[in-house]
């Protein structure tokens, strides 16, 4: 009898693992029923599981490790209420409470409880000081709520002592916890020792990530040349790759980054975007163009993409073509301030003033702060007769910058 079961349970047959379960748990000893328990949890049988946990703690209704162990299936099973009276009916003075209370706490988690399972963790950690697991826990649950400064101690202090827990590589969740907290250059050394046991997608991207973060881009650009040969598909690599280059001022080595990464995912609008800059400093005004617009299909609203899209028009001085792109997107209750100026300046070329007009006076209200956008309204404001506010433009561009020879002999003629 127990031999068949376990043969099923290990085939993965469930029908027959029921077909035998009523008479193995008359015939089987206990310790063997256990295991068998154990084992269905392993395989995800937690129904199977729970019938048999159910007829060891008739049998042994004051085992603490049976209630922490039907717990845990009951939990699985969506009978929380169920596993929390048994954890809680496991005793304060019982060897097995500290387990219990990491299960609690596992359990608040989930939940999202974040105080209250830090408090079971503190609880065990009185009771065992030195257990690494209730260690690794609380370091797990620091990091699911941003302490990233405590979680990363208790996870050097385990460090220390092991590289590996629980199956982790310590480095490498240190090397994470160290980039969360925007502590790169740590980060970047923990990257490289994980990556001396072992080399994985996220690792060589990780640690380009941090490298590029504290500007040591050859480095970035070999992890990353090193991850596309591992994974080709693997898409953020692209972008940051050719940013890397883009730093380094290798424009063309940038473009032929991008363009591949599109070429693996013409669905980013991000990838897009960089093409469309990286185009420009390739001195390709016609293919930045493109990659724009192709931003802007994937979305209308995309506010960088229309930006940069609307500066190459007014630097072309294509008038129509910025107001078409504006009404384009105001059509689409897209409303956005930073491309006024380009409108109203394209107003004043096609000689539309009373429409410039209306542009710079809503820019007004959120360039105060920018100079050039507050010099060539000020002429404009000439232009138009508006002295008084030109005067007024031309007073809050001295007192952003008094030693500006321009301001003041512009000053000087309104007086």
């Amino acid at each position: 009898m127990e031999e068949t079961i376990f043969e099923a349970l290990q085939q993965g047959d469930l029908a027959a693992v029921d077909a035998q379960l009523d008479s193995f748990l008359v015939q089987g000893t206990p310790d063997v029923q256990y295991a068998f328990a154990e084992g269905c949890v392993q395989l995800g049988f937690i129904a199977q599981a729970d019938r048999v946990f159910e007829h060891l703690q008739y049998l042994f209704p004051e085992e603490a490790q049976l209630k922490i162990d039907r717990a845990q299936v009951q939990m699985e099973l969506g009978d929380e209420d169920s596993a929390l009276e048994l954890l809680m009916d496991v005793r304060d003075d019982e060897p097995e409470y500290p387990q219990a209370l990491l299960v609690l706490a596992d359990f608040y988690q989930m939940q999202g409880l974040y105080e209250v399972a830090e408090q079971r963790l503190n609880d065990a950690l009185e009771l065992l000081p030195e257990e690494p697991l209730l260690h690794f826990a609380k370091a797990e649950l620091l990091v699911e709520i941003g302490r990233f400064t405590e979680a990363a101690r208790l996870y050097e202090e385990l460090y220390a002592q092991q590289h590996d827990f629980a199956g982790v590589n310590l480095a490498a969740r240190l090397a994470e916890v160290y980039r969360a907290g925007a502590a790169y250059e740590t980060a970047l050394d923990y990257y490289m020792k994980a990556l001396e046991d072992d080399v994985t997608a996220d690792l060589l991207f990780g640690s380009a990530y941090a490298a590029f973060q504290v500007e040591k881009y050859d480095t970035a650009i070999l992890q990353l040349e090193d991850l596309k040969e591992l994974d080709p598909d693997y898409f953020s690599a692209y972008l940051l790759l050719a940013q890397s280059y883009g730093m380094q001022e290798q424009n063309d080595k940038a473009y032929t980054a991008i363009l591949e990464g599109i070429a693996r995912d013409e669905y980013d609008k991000s990838l897009f975007l960089y093409a469309g800059k990286m185009a420009l400093k390739n001195s390709l005004p016609q293919k930045a163009e493109e990659h724009l617009q192709q931003a802007l299909a994937l979305d209308p609203e995309y506010m960088e993409a229309a930006l940069v899209l609307m500066s190459l028009y007014a630097q072309q001085e294509r008038d129509e073509e910025v107001i078409a792109l504006y009404e384009d997107l105001n059509r689409n209750d897209f409303d956005w301030t930073a491309l006024y100026p380009f409108v109203a300046k394209a107003h004043v070329n096609l000689e539309q003033y009373k429409e410039a007009a209306a542009y710079y006076d809503e820019a007004y209200r959120d360039h105060a702060e920018d100079a050039s956008f507050l010099e060539e309204y000020a002429y404009f404001l000439l232009e138009e007769g508006r002295r008084d506010d030109a005067k007024r433009v031309v007073a809050e561009l001295i007192a952003l910058d008094p030693s500006e020879d321009r301001y003041n002999d512009l000053q000087l003629s309104l007086d």
